[in-house]
């Protein structure tokens, strides 16, 4: 009797597939002696998920954290294939194909790779909540796009350098389209995939999307969405086609929960069951993790070089006067031309152990997140100026700091007789600033303070109501010297006296780390003109070749400290630096913060009338100055290229586009207003235990295809008036113990 042809791998197949991976990759013309493996598979579904966001994510990380998100994210799903029996094709990029119905059929592909599907986008909500602690702010935003189709495929593998195993044929194409027209955190299947499951039995899993999706090469398609939800007990009702669209956060049971405990799956509560207030709370707790691992990190770094050098000493009773206003004397009149870094210490670099073997104690530790808690519920519930904004300057400077070259590396041999030099030059090269783990401490510290109590109006405003605090500060940075008090005044309460004793153990220690977090904090007021010109001045100074020549060490710490002011004045606006869509998001809310200004009564312009030309012109004379200075500095290394490579890209994008998104946010905002929508960030200020005040609020900035749609609509509407209301306002929050500091002194003014 004759054999019936099988349509996939048989015995011999699969021989000589094992043969041609275990004995080489195909080198040489002997690899194409024999027929190609290859067949065609008549039933089969395929997936493509895609990392929502990944893109603009990755372009604000290191290349490791790029590579851990992948690699964590990716072996997650190849768990997940495993118990599924899926097979994994291959990742392109950020994108995961898989396929089910190959190598050896199943009548059950579309059910099995439906599973797998919600199994992945599950576990990635899982996985990007947790590595945001280690990965920093924004990880938790990523989300999957799955697409999925059903048909036949033609597999095998393509023999060559780096032979792999390869799909072809329509079907792929047209996963990958469904994929591309699907949304964020949702499941797209095609119409093949869709009857498959119906015919299983599986119907009230769907839900049929409302009207039709045009892809590339297919024309209009009718297409559904998976319902990913996972409720334990029982099976859900079936589903209407219209009925609104999954909830992209939950999981779903078919109805066979054994089938769910058997793949080690547990019905889990969600965040999306939580009330707002929860998911917000989660929210900040992930950044307040984050940082606090970040300062952690450095205050290792600061043991293990005190141990190192042998620094000891105690505090002397005139510590204690360190931020205390003296004689009318205001926070900005502490700012220094100069701040004395420590010279390179050689030896203390060879000897000092790893941070690994460093033990800051439970004490410490506690103390320090919560520090980092309660300078979180200090910042204001204000679109921009909030906790989020804090930690993206934050991240900010820990990698433009790791971008700078360290001296740790030179033998204490050579360093000595005629190589002293080189170790001279290598430490001036960094101007001392990565030679000191106090210094990057400083400079984080900063970053996350520095907008602490914004009130979410400029100084400009704050100056005209004549507020108290306005008046206390003499009218100059008000809003910047009130965060540094605010902080610095926690930061004395007797309740982090051990986080002192870590971060500084004598008054050089103590006076530098002030100096530091002084001069950081004052160099983010970009709008006075007087400062500015101080700045180009100590820029010119230190970097100008006609400058008037001095000590040597004076140079290079002049230098340290102007780079340092750059350093955090470039992470302060470092969206408009990186890419695109993480410029749309932050311009949106800044804007968002100063039409509310506006619309409350806190403003003297409507920002709608000058956005457009105000960021040319921001990013002409500010943006992109900074940036190039960032380049002529010399010490970021690679860094700087990136930043002025995106400024420019940006000012370009933005004045061929900015228009229509200046349009867009109009409407937006507008219509918000006149649906009485008004959020009044203040109002929950003087309670007597107040929440949390970092509300992130969301950025809801527009897809490019939402973009694209809401351009063309505008022109057909007409622009609505929004109502104004009265301000409100508020006195600072000095009734806390926690505030009763030395800065009372200065805030009695």
């Amino acid at each position: 009797m004759k054999a019936k042809k099988k349509g996939y791998f048989g015995s011999a197949a699969k021989s000589q597939l094992k043969t041609f991976l275990d004995e080489g990759n195909g080198n040489g013309e002997q690899a194409f002696d024999t027929k190609p493996i290859a067949d065609l598979f008549p039933n089969t579904t395929v997936v493509f998920a895609d990392i929502v966001g990944f893109t603009a994510w990755s372009s604000v990380r290191e290349p490791c954290q790029v590579f851990t998100l992948l690699e964590t994210v990716y072996h997650a799903f190849d768990e997940i294939a495993k118990r599924r029996r899926v097979f994994k094709v291959e990742t392109v990029g950020d994108c995961y194909v898989a396929v089910t119905g190959l190598p050896d059929p199943r009548k059950d592909h579309a059910i099995i790779m439906a599973r797998f599907a919600r199994d992945a986008l599950q576990k990635m909500n899982e996985l990007t909540k947790k590595l945001e602690v280690t990965l920093g702010p924004d990880t938790a935003d990523l989300s999957m796009r799955i697409g999925m189709h059903s048909g036949p495929v033609t597999a095998g593998v393509l023999r060559g350098d780096k032979s792999r195993f390869q799909l072809f044929g329509d079907t792929v194409n047209t996963a990958a389209r469904v994929e591309n027209t699907g949304q964020r955190n949702k499941i797209h299947l095609s119409k093949e995939t869709a009857e498959l499951l119906t015919a299983a039995g599986k119907g009230h899993w769907l839900t049929q999307r409302d009207g039709t999706v045009e892809a590339k090469g297919k024309g209009e398609m009718q297409t559904y969405w998976l319902d990913v939800k996972l409720q334990s007990g029982s099976s859900i009702a079936s589903r209407t086609s219209n009925s609104s669209s999954p909830n992209p956060t939950q999981v779903q049971s078919d109805g066979d929960d054994s089938k769910w405990v058997e793949a080690g799956l547990k019905p889990t509560n969600n965040v999306a069951e939580k009330s707002p207030e929860a998911a917000f709370d989660d929210k900040v707790q992930r950044l307040v993790d984050w940082n606090s691992d970040i300062l952690a990190r450095l205050l290792k770094q600061i043991v293990a070089r005190r141990n190192a050098s042998g620094a000891q000493g105690a505090l002397s009773p005139s510590a204690a006067q360190v931020g205390v206003a003296k004689n009318g004397e205001t926070v900005l009149d502490e700012v220094k031309e100069i701040i004395l870094l420590p010279e390179f210490d050689v030896k203390a670099a060879n000897s000092q152990e790893t941070t690994e073997s460093i033990d800051l104690g439970e004490d410490v530790m506690i103390q320090l997140r919560d520090y980092v808690t309660i300078v979180a519920t200090l910042y204001r519930d204000n679109p921009f100026h909030n906790f989020e904004h804090a930690s993206h300057v934050t991240m900010s400077v820990v990698k433009l700091l790791s971008r700078i070259v360290a001296p740790d590396e030179i033998s204490e041999e050579d360093a000595m007789g005629d190589l002293q030099n080189l170790m001279s030059s290598l430490h001036d090269h960094t101007y001392g600033i990565t030679s000191d783990p106090l210094t990057q401490f400083a400079c984080i510290f900063a970053a996350l303070i520095h907008d602490v109590d914004h009130t979410g109006v400029p100084n400009a405003q704050l100056v005209k109501e004549k507020t108290p605090i306005a008046n206390a500060y003499k009218n100059k940075s008000v809003a910047e010297q009130n965060s540094v008090d605010i902080a610095w005044d926690l930061l004395m309460d007797q309740s982090f006296a051990a986080l002192r004793g870590v971060i500084y153990c004598n008054d050089s220690g103590l006076r530098r780390f002030r100096q530091l977090v002084v001069n950081s904090v004052m160099a983010t007021d970009i709008v006075d003109k007087e400062l500015k010109e101080l700045r180009n001045t100590r820029w010119d100074r230190a970097f100008e070749e006609s400058a008037a020549p001095e000590n040597m060490r004076d140079t290079v710490n002049r230098k340290a400290t102007i780079v340092i002011e750059h350093l955090i004045q470039a992470s302060d606006v470092a969206h408009t630096m990186q890419h695109w869509h993480i410029y749309r998001k932050w311009n949106e809310r800044l804007f968002h913060e100063m039409y509310s200004a506006y619309m409350n009564g806190r403003a003297e312009k409507d920002p709608s009338e000058f956005w457009y030309k105000g960021e040319i012109g921001f990013f002409d004379f500010y943006i992109i100055p900074l940036a190039k200075k960032l380049k002529d500095c010399g010490v970021f290394g690679v860094s700087s290229d990136e930043y002025l490579n995106y400024a420019q890209k940006n000012r370009q994008e933005w004045e061929s586009r900015g228009q229509d998104v200046v349009a867009i946010m109009i409407q937006k905002y507008k219509e918000r207003y006149d649906d009485h929508e008004v959020t009044r960030y203040d109002d929950i200020q003087d309670e007597e235990s107040p929440k949390l005040r970092s509300m992130l609020v969301s950025s809801e900035t527009f897809s490019d295809d939402e973009f694209e749609t809401t351009v063309s609509a505008l022109a057909e509407q007409s622009d609505s008036q929004a109502e104004t209301e009265e301000p409100s306002r508020r006195e600072l929050p000095r009734n806390n113990s926690l505030y009763s500091g030395k800065s009372n002194d200065r805030m009695s003014a």
